[in-house]
């Protein structure tokens, strides 16, 4: 009888390992997964996760990215690393554009400001506009909010690249400001970077938590996994034969190969 596992992977910085874990340990309790198991890695996933993976015994990995949207180590290193499991391995999306996390980022702001026409609500995320998972899942929840109308403005804004976070102070509108970063685990980035470029010190901008372990969060990690296994389940063309020495899972975000 062939085994299934669902893999989280992502990197260990700040409290993610704890928040994997949280998330492992429901989604253990709900899927139809015989396993579900963490995967963390310090700053490079093949060195670090190739041997672990090597001795795997499950015969069909689906592997969720524990990020909002994927970054370069998702898209390339992430990938590269998941080839060295001996099993078939179907890589999944990020949680980035799924309905549930709207939801929390929504709720977290509310615990920090209240609604109205005269609030603002600012979405911080990794990486930059320029680049387009990022900018994605991004423009996806805060259009979704826009809809909702809670507030009176909704803006993203980036580490990296335009519109950076530094800046976003100057382009909201109302007198009344709440940022929700776009982070699954609290890291370096929310705990300082985003705080220091938002400068919070100078008032006017509440700030919220990261997505954290939120039991919506479980639930788009959950949607994700199930969706891959459906697709698996239907030959889906994205897994990768482990006996090509080239091949790799691919990072769609949705948008196909």
């Amino acid at each position: 009888m062939s085994q299934d596992t669902l893999l989280l992977v992502g990197r260990a910085v700040g409290d993610a390992p704890e928040v994997f874990e949280t998330h492992r340990r429901r989604l253990a309790d709900r899927t139809a997964f015989d396993t579900v198991e963490v995967a963390t890695y310090d700053a490079e996933p093949v060195r670090e996760l190739r041997d672990q993976f090597a001795d795997h015994p499950a015969d069909r990995v689906h592997a969720v990215p524990m990020c909002l949207a994927h970054t370069r180590d998702t898209v390339d290193a992430v990938p590269r690393a998941l080839a060295h499991l001996p099993g078939e391995v179907h890589y999944c999306d990020p949680v980035g554009r799924n309905p549930a996390v709207t939801e929390v980022l929504a709720e977290r702001a509310v615990n920090r400001v209240s609604p109205g026409a005269d609030a603002s609500l600012v979405l911080p995320a990794f990486g930059s506009g320029s680049t387009p998972h990022q900018r994605r899942a991004a423009e996806y929840h805060a259009e979704r909010l826009r809809e909702r109308g809670d507030y009176g403005q909704v803006v993203t804004c980036y580490l990296l690249q335009n519109p950076t976070v530094e800046c976003v102070r100057y382009e909201v509108t109302e007198p009344r400001s709440v940022a929700v970063p776009l982070f699954i685990a609290s890291t370096p980035a929310t705990e300082q970077r985003i705080p220091d470029a938002l400068e919070l010190s100078r008032g006017g901008i509440e700030y919220a938590d990261p997505l954290g372990t939120h039991p919506r969060v479980t639930d788009a990690v959950h949607a994700e996994a199930a969706k891959g296994r459906v697709l698996a389940d239907a030959g889906d063309p994205g897994a990768f034969d482990p006996d090509v020495e080239t091949a790799h899972p691919v990072a769609t975000d949705g948008e196909g190969r």
